[in-house]
């Protein structure tokens, strides 16, 4: 009987040193993708996808300076390529440059070489541009093959940044007022909110709407990094 019970006890002892580790693993997991940060502080991240934009980088970065917030950009390398003057003064004015791969695909399409060639590619001309290598990965229309892109942001040291629900669609061009009140009647504290800076002229108008709206409401504008930093 006494042998049973201490057969029992270890085997009770294994269960729990196998689900501990299950756990500490997968809440490990988890971290390297992020949808938010913390929902009890007022604070907001604004992200840029697809840029630079010849145009519409530089006007979205008037906005920012204009009400003294930073934003988060995440760049399409083929494009820092043609255009990497926007680049150059986001990053000199604070802002936080984030690598969206070197050609904007589907990723979830690509072999696991492809796609770690795409992520190379677009931070060797971030580095080459700003000096910095970036530590943030958006994957294109947020599609992807999660162990693949784990595994590989793991490998490069990256965080996949995500956005919450609340999606104004600005990549469709709705109207200035339409972008704005999608996002101040929606965001949430702790909000990665998905904007783009490409092809996309009414976002820098909205901009212009929404930001003083929240910061009116409360609000704190910050980067991705500012804002996961004490999730």
């Amino acid at each position: 009987m006494r042998h049973n019970k201490f057969k029992l006890a270890f085997i009770m002892l294994g269960i729990i040193i196998v689900l501990g580790g299950y756990k500490s693993s997968y809440a490990g997991d988890e971290e390297v993708f992020v949808k938010n940060g913390p929902r009890d502080k007022k604070v907001i991240a604004l992200t840029f996808d697809d840029g630079p934009h010849p145009k519409e980088t530089d006007q979205v970065l008037d906005v920012l300076k204009k009400y003294d917030i930073k934003a988060t950009f995440f760049i399409a390398g083929k494009h820092a390529n043609w255009y990497s003057k926007p680049l150059i003064r986001a990053s000199k004015e604070g802002h936080e440059i984030g690598n969206h791969t070197f050609n904007h695909p589907d990723i979830s399409n690509l072999s696991r070489e492809q796609l770690e060639e795409e992520i190379i590619k677009c931070e060797d001309i971030l580095i080459k541009l700003t000096g910095k290598k970036p530590t943030l990965f958006r994957p294109p229309y947020g599609s992807y093959k999660r162990e693949t892109l784990e595994d590989i942001a793991k490998k490069y040291n990256y965080k996949i940044i995500l956005w919450t629900t609340v999606d104004a669609r600005d990549w469709q061009n709705p109207g200035a007022n339409k972008i704005a009140d999608t996002i101040t009647n929606n965001a949430k504290n702790g909000d990665i909110i998905l904007l783009h800076d490409y092809a996309t002229n009414n976002t820098v108008e909205a901009l212009d709407i929404l930001i003083p709206k929240m910061i009116e409401n409360g609000y704190k504008f910050v980067t991705v990094s500012e804002l996961i930093e004490n999730r």
